[in-house]
């Protein structure tokens, strides 16, 4: 076994590890480093999601929308339409790096751009799916103890506080640096006080409160007329819609956390992976690594693309279906 070393060279490839480049090397290693970083989280969330099982949001109600089809109740289809298009970029992947193999430049030139395409579409999508969760739909009430308490009709459907609550005239305004206290910024107020949701809840008689807390079929437990009236007027805290790093319209805080965490990570590595696919782009329309009859350049870049898409399956496993 070779065991020289090129004179200027950390390392000439002699010894290669299984048959592998530098260059390959240190991208395996990058890879394993933020596998378990990525585990880390998911294992946090796990540990969380079971503690906090009985009261955890169902995703089958939270990831419901699909652009331009407002109002629709889809559960899961744009997600799924999210995870085929990543999936599709990764198969692209590997028609490039089979191509580079054989040195065809137009090959890799296509499937670069297609990759790069699903890569844009993906992240456009994780973009437009958090302004959704950050949204909100329907609006709920926060109570004292930190719990959710969401509107139904009786037939179990959603109701949205903007359809039985009425806003009062209020001449209360938001404190804003420039006419509040120096330097102190307050957070928007809700659209809806508690007292008015009172007063819209006791005018519709078809409208009940479900808490946060899942009964032993899996499902959030409804409460009484008489029960919905006294838990808003006795535990009704605060109005919230949508969902940010303090509240969550669809239960616990704690889930939004990990949401915008864990998907903002992933969807930073996918940001990344697209705009280095955009420079390995150019870089093999340039002719760069048809002169060095060589593309381990699209073949270093893959393996981590690959990678960025095997930890997505993970993160929609563990969000979405689990």
């Amino acid at each position: 076994m070779s065991t020289a070393v090129a004179e200027g060279k950390t390392w000439s490839g002699g010894n290669e590890p299984l048959k592998a480049s530098y260059g390959k090397m240190m991208m395996w290693f990058f890879i394993v480093s933020d596998a378990l970083t990525f585990s880390g989280f998911l294992a946090a969330y796990g540990f969380s999601r079971f503690k906090f099982i009985s009261e955890w949001p169902i995703a089958d109600e939270v990831f419901t929308h699909v652009p331009f089809l407002h109002g629709q109740e889809l559960p899961m289809i744009y997600v799924a339409f999210m995870t085929f298009i990543l999936i599709m970029s990764s198969v692209t992947m590997v028609l490039a790096v089979d191509a580079g193999h054989h040195l065809n430049k137009a090959k890799v030139t296509l499937y670069m751009f297609l990759t790069i395409i699903g890569g844009l579409i993906f992240v456009g999508s994780q973009a437009w799916e958090w302004a959704t969760f950050i949204k909100g739909d329907y609006g709920a009430v926060q109570t004292k103890g930190g719990n959710i308490l969401q509107f139904v009709d009786t037939d179990g459907h959603r109701v949205a506080l903007r359809d039985f609550v009425v806003a009062e005239h209020t001449d209360r305004a938001v404190h804003e640096r420039k006419n509040g206290l120096w330097f102190v910024d307050e957070a928007p107020l809700p659209p809806f006080t508690v007292e008015e949701v009172v007063k819209g809840l006791e005018s519709h008689e078809n409208v009940l409160v479900r808490t946060q807390l899942l009964d032993e079929n899996g499902h959030k437990t409804v409460l009484s007329r008489e029960e919905s009236l006294k838990q808003i007027k006795e535990n009704g805290k605060l109005v919230v819609e949508g969902a940010n790093l303090h509240v969550n319209e669809y239960g616990s805080p704690l889930f939004a956390d990990f949401f915008f965490f864990i998907t903002g990570f992933h969807g930073f590595h996918v940001l990344s992976g697209v705009i280095i696919n955009i420079i390995i782009f150019f870089n093999v329309v340039l002719g760069t690594y048809e002169r060095r009859k060589s593309y381990e350049m699209v073949e270093k870049v893959g393996l981590y693309w690959h990678f960025v898409d095997l930890v997505w399956v993970f993160v929609f496993t563990f969000f979405y279906l689990v």
